[in-house]
């Protein structure tokens, strides 16, 4: 079907081929640039005209005369440089969407970062005003603005160290010869390398020798940003956008976790995510019934491997419809049975919602967005109408003056406490939006989705008893028949038009948009890997093809054109506002597919359609880095064993180890390959049960690192390059990281590997499971007999490590038991580290505690604030490295804890300390050493 459909799309897009666009080698050579007159300075910025230089080169589109010059010194970190039409008609971000950062006050005279320019051509730098290394110029190339294409380029240092600029699965540390990044949304199934993928993060990290800083370029345009060094134009990164303006924040650092922070500064804060969310999670596409859902529930507890959350996947929907349920395999008391389950066994459940709202059940959802006219329309007034897996669909518009009432209702019908599924949490898929068997100009839906909805499987009684269970799935059923008739599903077609509906015309003016644009075939051709040919995203329509046509026109008079690449974001955001109706008092868990700069804010990320193969194994690692610690969402992990073909035992047993040191950590495959229920296989089930027990003893310390990154934007999870700057051989390093602030994680890389080489720097570390010393030397050390469900752990010294005493099978569970510290002592002889308690859940929190931990001369100090009382006892403090910190000549034998002697149970081999201890977290105190 999909082949038959992409040559009908071909023969469509040939025949509309024959626009012209530029093909010569260097067609923006004879473009002018600008001159820049009237400029008026402030101690806080300055402004400036900018006019069209000569005659305009009209490459792309109509060059445009008159611009204007804003350059503000935000904070004394912060830069803001914007470069825009003189009239303000050009698409910026909307305000409503993207709330700018309030200027802090900064001043050229105290500011980090300063701004000089040429008047003619206009090019600008942007420079540390302490010793005046150039950080950004745009003498590079002229600049060009024209109605339908930007160019702005800035030279680079030789072989630069660029991180971000996704989403992506290339390298880390980017490609810097030959490469393009195109951000522009698309169904990425996958996720190939050098692609543009589902997500739009225009933000780029350098670190060099003299420290790090980070360029955002705020615009939701699709666009080219080409990395590239030849001997004529040198080392160069070049933004070509099809619109919008040049709208550039600068951030001075001068370290990785100072830029980070600063950038969270201007994209907004991470979004806390409930304790709980930070369990185990499984799913899958491809559950045939309910039954099979609670079996794998059931099966899970029978391994004893914690299972936290149960998914499930669009197998629950009546033929794949957003808001319904298939009567006779998930019927909707089955699953009220089977969420009450859940509930009563301290679990979760969560389910997958789509955008598209099926254009055959009538009435119902597709009635509802009608009334409230909050759908995507035609010219003629009709509802823009795609085909994605219910066949023919319509997408909700999420400029509309309605949407957030209709969406709020419809997750409180749908989701409703009493009468529906009482999800815990939302998961989003589809969000680019995806539109994939609908081929540009996608213009005759309903033929096209013939036969496309999946078949359902077949109808089943529970083929086994299930202890624990409801009568409903159990083999010998009820007492009195509960409705599964199809009689609920109304199947009726809808009329094409309603008269009520009219498209709204195109915005004019106050940076909505220029008139005239051509916004099916821009001349100029982004490298979006959804056309058939990367030429067929100018005169073929390619950025239209498997999604929403460009041209189409939200009820605000936005071009798609122009906010394609925020549809997912504005999903997330209406999604956790209805998800919060639902549950005031509760911090809503969404996890989406495509985001947008500052998607952190509202909700997590997965990280696609993988698959299951070794190389996407190792892409997790540096995915995941990349949005945590780039993109600030903290909130994210790959699909473990992976998503797409068929895993292998080794494969899914290295992968839950992987796994278990994701922020977000869930099983997941898709229908057609085989189960990877971690239960499957014994290496599988070994490997869960072990490292998830790791996970949960440190959940409360990725819990804190995940508070810090919602209070000022400090990593949860951080690159080598981030903790060691210095050091040029972690600039590169993608396959080990930092968990939080001190746990390296180093995995097997390799198939039938029982060894891996560990980059160790000029730092002491501790073997996790052994807690020996190990001095790191800025080289590698082998760590060899590494079975598959093992996974190398390292302690760096100098941080401190609350722990809890022992696992559970629950987070509810876990947050009873008690806490221990261990103190991992730096080369300094000193250690740090903190410990932050609330409830766990509510948006508002009644009582927190912010626990530090310091050591240094022989004295562990508590401190901090102990609002948080509840089930916080400290059982254990592990002192590594105490004899060699302190050149002791005998084992410490005893302690001094609150004023009371406590003996020491001491391992001189490895020289550990430990102390059995019985003290409430609430209150300060301290642990001295008796020497």
């Amino acid at each position: 079907m999909a082949s038959l459909l992409f040559l009908a799309a071909a023969a469509s897009a040939t025949a509309l081929a024959g626009r012209d666009y530029p093909t010569t080698s260097d067609p923006l050579a004879a473009c002018p640039g600008y001159a820049a007159s009237n400029v008026k300075t402030t101690a806080s910025g300055l402004t400036a005209a900018l006019t069209l230089a000569g005659k305009g080169c009209d490459v792309y589109g109509t060059d445009l005369k008159d611009l204007v010059l804003e350059v503000s010194y935000d904070t004394d970190s912060r830069l803001h440089v914007k470069i825009q039409d003189a009239a303000n008609d050009v698409y910026q971000v909307p305000e409503s969407f993207f709330p700018r950062p309030k200027s802090g006050g900064g001043s050229k005279r105290t500011s980090a970062l300063k701004f000089d320019y040429v008047k003619k051509p206009f090019s600008f730098t942007v420079s540390r005003s302490d010793s005046n290394e150039v950080l950004f110029d745009t003498s590079a190339a002229s600049l060009v603005f024209e109605s339908q294409y930007l160019r702005l380029r800035t030279k680079l240092p030789k072989n630069p160290s660029l991180y971000g600029l996704g989403e992506h699965s290339d390298p880390f540390k980017l490609n810097t010869t030959d490469y393009i990044r195109t951000l522009w949304s698309q169904d990425s199934y996958s996720v190939p390398t050098g692609a543009n993928l589902y997500g739009n993060h225009p933000v780029y990290y350098e670190q060099r020798d003299s420290g790090a800083h980070g360029v955002f370029f705020l615009n939701s345009n699709g666009m080219d940003i080409k990395i590239n060094n030849t001997p004529k134009e040198g080392q160069y990164l070049e933004y070509n956008t099809l619109g919008g303006v040049l709208d550039f924040y600068f951030v001075a650092g001068p370290s990785m976790i100072d830029v980070a922070r600063q950038y969270s500064g201007i994209v907004g804060l991470p979004t806390e995510m409930p304790y709980w969310g930070l369990g185990f999670h499984n799913c899958r596409y491809g559950y045939q019934d309910a039954y099979e859902v609670a079996e794998v529930v059931y099966n899970y507890s029978q391994a004893a491997i914690p299972l936290e959350t149960m998914w499930t996947d669009i197998d629950y929907m009546y033929r794949r419809r957003t808001f319904s349920l298939d009567p006779e395999r998930f019927s909707l008391s089955m699953m009220r049975d089977l969420v009450d389950y859940l509930h009563s066994h301290d679990q979760h459940y969560v389910l997958m919602v789509d955008p598209d709202i099926a254009y055959q059940d009538f009435p119902g959802s597709l009635q509802r967005g009608i009334e409230d006219n909050v759908f995507l329309l035609r010219e003629n007034g009709s509802v823009w109408k795609g085909v994605v897996w219910p066949g023919v669909v319509a997408f909700p518009d999420w400029f509309s003056a309605n949407i957030t009432k209709f969406w709020t209702n419809e997750f409180a019908l749908f989701f409703n406490k009493d009468t529906g599924v009482d999800i815990d949490a939302l998961w989003i898929d589809l969000n680019e939006p995806s539109n994939f068997p609908c081929y540009f100009p996608c213009d005759n839906p309903d033929a096209v989705a013939v036969g496309f909805t999946p078949e359902p499987p077949a109808v089943r009684t529970p083929p086994r008893p299930l202890p624990g269970f409801s009568c409903e799935f159990q083999p010998e059923g009820c007492n009195g028949t509960k409705t599964r008739s199809l009689d609920v599903i109304r199947d009726s077609t809808p009329p094409d038009y309603f008269a009520h509906l009219t498209r709204a015309e195109p915005a004019r003016g106050q940076q909505k948009g220029l008139p005239g644009r051509d916004l099916l075939y821009p001349k100029y051709a982004i490298h979006n890997k959804a056309a058939y040919l990367d030429s067929w995203n100018a005169a073929e329509g390619g950025i239209s093809n498997k999604t929403v046509n460009t041209d189409v026109l939200h009820q605000n008079g936005l071009a798609e054109y122009d906010v394609h690449n925020l549809f997912g974001s504005m999903m997330s955001e209406t999604s956790y506002d209805a998800m919060l109706a639902r549950r005031p008092t509760d911090r809503p868990l969404i996890i989406t597919r495509s985001t947008f700069s500052g998607a952190g804010k509202k909700v997590g990320h997965w990280l696609g359609d993988n698959l299951s193969t070794w190389d996407h194994y190792r892409l997790a690692v540096r995915s995941m880095m990349t949005f945590a610690a780039v993109y600030q969402v903290p909130m994210v992990g790959t699909d473990v064993c992976g998503f797409g073909s068929n895993t292998t035992e080794q494969l899914c047993a290295r992968w839950a180890a992987l796994g278990a040191f994701s922020t977000f950590y869930r099983v997941h495959n898709e229908l057609g390959s085989i189960p990877q229920e971690l239960y499957r296989w014994p290496a599988t089930t070994e490997s869960g049960r072990k490292n998830i027990a790791i996970r949960y003893q440190l959940l409360d310390y990725l819990y804190t690192a995940m508070h810090q990154q919602s209070v000022d934007g400090t990593p949860a999870v951080n690159p080598m390059v981030f903790l060691y700057p210095k050091d040029k051989k972690t600039r590169a390093l993608d396959l080990q990281y930092f968990f939080g602030p001190g746990l390296l994680v180093a995995p097997v890389t390799e198939e039938d590997a029982t060894s891996v080489d560990v980059y160790l720097p000029d730092d002491t570390f501790y073997d996790w499971y052994t807690h020996k010393r190990i001095e790191g030397a800025g080289k590698s050390i082998t760590v060899k007999d590494q079975g598959w469900a093992d996974i190398p752990l390292f302690l760096r010294g100098g941080v401190i490590f609350p722990v809890r005493a022992e696992a559970a099978l629950t987070t509810t569970e876990l947050r009873t038991k008690p806490f221990e510290i261990i103190v991992a002592i730096g080369r300094d002889g000193k250690a740090s580290g903190s410990l932050y308690v609330d409830d766990g859940i509510s948006v508002t929190q009644q009582a927190t505690s912010d626990i530090k931990f310091t050591y240094a001369k022989g004295v562990l100090a508590v401190s901090g604030s102990f609002g948080y009382t509840k089930d916080l006892r400290l059982s254990k403090v592990t002192f590594l490295g105490l004899g060699k910190s302190h050149g002791l000549k005998r084992a410490v034998e005893s302690f001094n804890v609150a004023g009371q002697t406590v003996q020491a149970d001491v391992n001189v081999e490895n020289d550990v300390v430990t102390i059995d201890v019985d003290e409430d977290l609430t209150m300060a105190f301290t642990v001295k050493v008796n020497a």
